[in-house]
């Protein structure tokens, strides 16, 4: 298995019989979890954690873009769905990551960080299924950039109700 392979499955999660657009996305709440903790072991800002969040979503963007064609080609007749290959599960880490931008957890308690990765994983699976636009509109650009944004949009809107809830409503 090539980097490029093992990227665009999310190390072998986009290979789950069922849901693997869930396993991938719980795949990168697990890398989230791990990153939150060493940051909170090394005393990080909530700047610094909302820069990892930004340079991993943007990575896995434009590595999801780039390798797009690759992938749709390496799993023609693979795959369930045509240009968007269930295999491919680095838009899922794109568009999590997206959804855990300036969220409330840097500082907090384990239960409270836990709280944030569980609630962006729901709101981010729940949008990244139902498409609302922009999102079903960008799915249908050409190659790796039409299976990244639309889950980048839907880490935007996963984002933007998480703020509301962590900062208006459980505060």
């Amino acid at each position: 298995m090539t980097m490029r392979h093992l990227w665009m499955t999310g190390c072998g999660l986009g290979y789950a019989p069922v849901a693997s657009g869930t396993f991938g996305s719980a795949g990168a709440i697990a890398i989230a979890l791990g990153i939150w903790v060493v940051g909170r072991q090394a005393g990080s800002t909530p700047l610094v954690l909302d820069a990892v969040w930004f340079v991993l979503a943007v990575l896995a963007t434009v590595g999801c873009g780039l390798w797009g064609d690759w992938a749709i080609g390496f799993f023609a007749g693979r795959s369930r769905k045509a240009g968007d290959p269930g295999q491919v599960v680095l838009d899922e880490w794109a568009g999590q990551w997206v959804a855990l931008i300036a969220l409330p957890m840097t500082a907090a308690t384990p239960a409270r960080a836990l709280a944030v990765l569980a609630v962006q994983f729901v709101l981010f699976r729940l949008f990244d299924v139902l498409k609302p636009p922009p999102a079903s509109q960008l799915e249908k650009l050409p190659g790796g950039w039409g299976i990244a944004l639309d889950d980048v949009a839907a880490g935007v809107y996963a984002n933007l109700v998480g703020q509301l809830i962590f900062r208006v409503f459980w505060v």
